[in-house]
C-alpha cells in the first residue's frame, strides 16, 4: 500500500530476479508442453511489494515449491497501469500481475482467469469465510468470477511523524489544526520541515481529503463517493476549505503540487528533513530498525541511524472535532494472465502467497499490509523502539479490524475529478464552493 496508488519507496522500473534457476531463452521455450502446477518459470510484475520484500516472499514459498522460479519485475506506480495495458494484450505479457481494487480492476479484470475453483481446491468450499470480506468481494465480477485474489489489506488515514524530533523540540503530536500550525510554527523556527506530502499524486491527495472530511463528519466523504451524499454538502466544502489552508497556512510543504509521494515526500521524511507525512497502515514496515535502515540508505542518507516512526489520527479540521480514522480496501490482488503459458504454476504462487497460512504470515510480518487472511497475526519484534512503538502498532491493526469505509474508488472519472478539484483549489484556481459543484456534476455523469 501500497494504492493504486499504495505506498513504498517505488523509483525506477526494476527487475528482480530472486531466484537463480530461470534459464536463458524466450518464455515459448521455458514453458512445459503439460503446464503442471510444481515447476515453471513465472514472470510477476507489480508496484508493490517493494524490492527488497519480493525476494523474502519468494523465497518462502520456494521453500514448499522449490521448482517453481519466480522473477519479480517491479514498477513505478505512475508507470504502472501504462506498462501492463499493453502487455497483457501481447501473448508475452506477466503470467501474474497486481492489481488493486476499484479503477484499476475495473480496467484489467478481462485479462485475469477465474482462481475461484483452484482456491477451492486449495483451501476448500469455505474458503472465503476465512479471508476478509472486502478483500474477495473487491475481486469478484459481475459473472461471480474471482479474477484476483487479496494478498493484503492496505488502510489510509494516518499521519506518521519523526517522535526523535518531537522530543528534541518538545513537541506533542497535534490533535487538531490549530495545534498542526503551531507545531509547523515551531519547526520552521528550528529550520526542519514540518509536513510533507506529493500533492501531484491523485491518490495521496484524495487520502488527506478525505481523512479531513471524516474528521468533520464520519462516512460523508464516503456516502459521497456512493452517491448516498451531495458533494455540496456544508460538511464537504469545509473539507475543500481545510485542505486549501494546509497550503496557505504553512502546513503543506513550499512546492508540493510540483512533487510526488514516491520518491519526493517519502526520502524527505526518511531523510529527516520533514518531521510528518501523510501515509497508510503500509508505512509500518518503517518501524522495523532494518526496514527503516535500509529506507534511508535507499533515500540517499549517509550513516543515518534509524528513527522511531509513529503513527498518529489525522488532526481534526476544528478544534471541537474528533481526529480522523482508517478507512481502506485490499491493497493489491494478484491475478493470473488468461494468456500465460504457465497458468498452473503461476495459480500456485496466486494462491501460495494470498491464502496459505505460511504466504499469508510472511506478509503480516513485513508490516507492508493487513494480511488479507483472518487469524494471522504480525510478529513485532525488531522494532526501533519496541516500548512505544510496539502498543501503537497492535492499535492500528486492531482498528483496520473495524474499518467499514472504502478508499479506492471504482469510478476512475470520479477519482480524477476528486484529484483535479484537490490542485484548483489548493491553487487558488477555484472555490471550495466551485470545486464542489464540479464534484457534484462529475458524480452524476458517473451514474
Amino acid at each position: 500500500m501500497q494504492h493504486p496508488l499504495l505506498r513504498h519507496a517505488l523509483r525506477a522500473v526494476v527487475a528482480l530476479t530472486v531466484v537463480a534457476l530461470a534459464a536463458c531463452g524466450t518464455r515459448a521455450a521455458e514453458a512445459p508442453a503439460d503446464d503442471p502446477a510444481t515447476q515453471g518459470t513465472v514472470e510477476w510484475w507489480g508496484w508493490v511489494p517493494e524490492a527488497d520484500l519480493a525476494p523474502q516472499y519468494i523465497a518462502a514459498f520456494n521453500r514448499e515449491y522449490p521448482d517453481i522460479t519466480v522473477n519479480y519485475k517491479l514498477l513505478t506506480i505512475d508507470g504502472y497501469a501504462a506498462a501492463i495495458r499493453p502487455a497483457l494484450a501481447s501473448d508475452a505479457g506477466p503470467d501474474v500481475f497486481d492489481v488493486a481494487s476499484g479503477a484499476q480492476f475495473e480496467q484489467f479484470k478481462s485479462a485475469g482467469i477465474d482462481l475461484r475453483p483452484a482456491v477451492e481446491a486449495a483451501r476448500g468450499p469455505e474458503w472465503s469465510s476465512s479471508m476478509a470480506p472486502i478483500g474477495v468481494s473487491a475481486f469478484t465480477d459481475d459473472q461471480q468470477q474471482l479474477k484476483a485474489l487479496p494478498v493484503g489489506l492496505g488502510f489510509a488515514g494516518p499521519v506518521w511523524i519523526n517522535q526523535e524530533l518531537f522530543d528534541r523540540y518538545d513537541l506533542q503530536p497535534p490533535r487538531n489544526f490549530t495545534e498542526w500550525k503551531q507545531v509547523c510554527r515551531t519547526f520552521a523556527q528550528h529550520d526542519v520541515g514540518c509536513f510533507v506530502q506529493g500533492a501531484s499524486q491523485v491518490a495521496f491527495n484524495q487520502d488527506t481529503l478525505q481523512a479531513i472530511a471524516d474528521t468533520i463528519e464520519p462516512g460523508l466523504f464516503t456516502r459521497a463517493t456512493r452517491g448516498g451524499a451531495s458533494w455540496t454538502d456544508p460538511g464537504l466544502v469545509q473539507a475543500l476549505t481545510v485542505w486549501g489552508s494546509m497550503f496557505s497556512d504553512g502546513i503543506m510543504q513550499s512546492g508540493a503540487l510540483g512533487q510526488q509521494q514516491y520518491p519526493d515526500a517519502n526520502n524527505g521524511f526518511l531523510s529527516g528533513r520533514y518531521a510528518m507525512v501523510q501515509m497508510g497502515f503500509w508505512y509500518a514496515q518503517y518501524a522495523k530498525r532494518d526496514t527503516m535502515a535500509a529506507a534511508i540508505k535507499a533515500a540517499g542518507v549517509r550513516d543515518a541511524k534509524p528513527f522511531t516512526a509513529m503513527p498518529i489520527p489525522f488532526p481534526a479540521a476544528t478544534d471541537t472535532g474528533r481526529p480522523g480514522a482508517l478507512f481502506g480496501s485490499p491493497d493489491y490482488g494478484l491475478a493470473v494472465n488468461r494468456k500465460s503459458r504457465v497458468k498452473n504454476a503461476a495459480t500456485t504462487f496466486a494462491v501460495w502467497l494470498s491464502s496459505a497460512r505460511a504466504g499469508q504470515q510472511i506478509v503480516a510480518d513485513s508490516l507492508a499490509d493487513v494480511p488479507a487472511l483472518n487469524g494471522v497475526t504480525p510478529q513485532l519484534d525488531g522494532l526501533v523502539d519496541q516500548d512505544r512503538q510496539q502498543p501503537a502498532l497492535e492499535a492500528l491493526i486492531r482498528d483496520a479490524g473495524t474499518v467499514t469505509e472504502d478508499r479506492l474508488l471504482a469510478n476512475a472519472d470520479l477519482a480524477t475529478a476528486i484529484g483535479d478539484a484537490g490542485v484548483t483549489v489548493a491553487t487558488g484556481k477555484t472555490s471550495p464552493e466551485e470545486a464542489a459543484r464540479t464534484l457534484q456534476a462529475a458524480a452524476e455523469a458517473a451514474r
